[in-house]
């Protein structure tokens, strides 16, 4: 029975840390970039990740590319009660801070996804643009969309 138990939790801890992956560059650590697979008639999707400065001086998110129609910063905002989506400029990373991107909140958009959709289990290439560190390549995991993660939304 203890065998038993054992494989199931290696098997389980294996297939975590396939998904948990982060990337570096300089005094940044970006930390499981990924996006939510998108119903079929979705035009946009949403990508996460945390970004960690570990150094003494701030660093800037200025850009994300991908090969989308168009990407985007976007931060969630609700005024007088009405949800919107409004570009930013960049993100600062303030020194010894983290910065996380995620649904609800600051996140990136994949926007024009008319031909290609994000599918669970995939994953896609992007760079991250920051003024000190410079371009970052990176992967977005394509993950399952939690019931609990605004199933109704196209984009996260």
């Amino acid at each position: 029975m203890l065998k038993k138990l054992a494989i199931i939790a290696a098997c389980a801890v294996s297939s975590t840390a396939l998904w948990a992956h982060e990337f570096t560059a300089g005094d940044l650590e970006i930390v499981h970039p990924y996006a939510f697979e998108t119903p079929p008639m979705a035009m946009a999707g949403g990508g996460f990740m945390t970004i960690t400065n570990t150094g003494d001086a701030a660093d800037r998110l200025i850009e994300v590319r991908a090969d989308f129609p168009k990407v985007a910063v976007h931060e969630s905002v609700v005024t007088d009660g009405v949800g919107r989506m409004l570009p930013v400029d960049g993100v600062e990373i303030a020194p010894e801070a983290s910065v996380t991107l995620k649904p609800g909140g600051l996140h990136v958009m994949f926007m024009g996804l008319k031909d290609r959709k994000l599918v669970s289990g995939e994953s896609f290439p992007a760079t991250l643009v920051f003024e000190r560190a410079g371009e970052v390549e990176i992967e977005f995991a394509v993950e399952t969309r939690p019931t609990d993660a605004g199933a109704s939304s196209d984009h996260g």
